[in-house]
């Protein structure tokens, strides 16, 4: 077995030592008792909360397939982007994987041409990628001018994170302004496998693309800009369930506090560990610790955000099955 294939098995193990070793130095019977407190109205809004964020990420998607004039099903692109986001959360890496199925079942399914489907999705994912790492930005340069700025370091985060957001919005300027130069770096790379069958109608596909790029950027800014509001609406929904989450354990923080916690669980996603195993509950501890937060508090959070990602999952597996029977 070679090192690629060996390196996803390794980045699980790690997570499953990290995980095994905090759940260690936790009172399970505590945060048991913690969440069985929780009244019929705080579940109902924390479920609702979290399918309307689903929601919101699947209508921006529709809205960006609908850009193309082939418009997909509502319900067909909320299964096939919750199974997708299934394989994408067990595999190593930050939150990514599950694209090329997305596009495969897009084409297969519902007839989209090869350039639609990756236009959509690409689309799609610049979106959450560039709003994520903007949110993300401003939240560390929130704390670079907070009283808490002299113990926590956040110049080199901010300068790594301008940097990505920089490389993100030149490869879209490159995108929508000289397709020709990306398709030519692309050719370039993929030279060698330029005599396989598949990617034989690679260039159609690429003049398709920027023809539809263009006449985007032409016809459909409404859409577009609609879809990035979609966008933003769904991080406030993410910074709302945090706040929920922390209402129901009554730890009242100040905004400092509150930056500190969000930006810690946004980079703890980051990490190359799979849905963030291990890296978020450290990650957890250590803010709460820092900001001399109870314990009790950090238990619960996690606690109720696992079990929301172990829902979510079970949901995405039944979605994959779906898809699978429909194949």
């Amino acid at each position: 077995m070679s090192w690629l294939k060996a390196l996803p098995l390794l980045l699980w193990l790690a997570a499953l030592i990290l995980v095994g070793w905090i759940l260690g130095q936790l009172p399970l019977a505590t945060i048991v008792q913690s969440i069985t407190k929780l009244s019929l109205e705080q579940w109902l809004a924390w479920i609702a909360l979290n399918l309307g964020i689903i929601l919101l990420a699947t209508e921006r998607w529709r809205v960006l397939t609908n850009i193309l004039h082939v418009p997909v099903r509502f319900g067909e692109l909320l299964i096939i982007r919750q199974a997708g986001q299934t394989v994408s959360f067990i595999t190593p890496g930050p939150q990514f994987g599950g694209e090329p199925l997305q596009i495969y079942w897009l084409c297969q399914r519902n007839r989209l041409p090869i350039h639609c489907a990756l236009l959509a999705l690409g689309l799609d994912r610049f979106y959450e990628l560039w709003v994520n790492f903007g949110v993300l930005l401003i939240g560390v340069l929130l704390l670079l001018v907070s009283p808490i700025a002299e113990v926590v370091d956040s110049q080199e985060i901010s300068l790594v994170l301008l940097l990505i957001l920089l490389t993100l919005s030149l490869f879209g300027w490159l995108i929508l302004k000289q397709p020709e130069r990306v398709f030519g770096w692309i050719k370039r790379v993929a030279r060698h496998w330029q005599h396989h069958p598949r990617l034989q109608n690679i260039e159609t596909h690429w003049q398709r693309l920027g023809s539809d790029v263009k006449r985007i950027m032409e016809e459909r800014k409404p859409a577009l800009l609609r879809a990035f509001i979609l966008s933003i609406v769904g991080w406030v929904g993410l910074i709302g369930e945090l706040w929920l989450l922390l209402s129901f354990f009554d730890l009242e923080l100040d905004g400092y506090a509150f930056l500190v916690i969000v930006v810690s669980m946004r980079l703890a996603f980051l990490l190359p560990l799979p849905g963030g195993i291990g890296t978020l509950e450290a990650t957890m501890f250590w803010a709460f610790q820092f900001l001399s937060l109870p314990t009790t508090g950090a238990m619960g959070l996690i606690a109720l955000m696992r079990l929301r990602d172990a829902l979510v999952l079970m949901a995405g597996l039944w979605c994959l099955r779906i898809m699978q029977t429909r194949g």
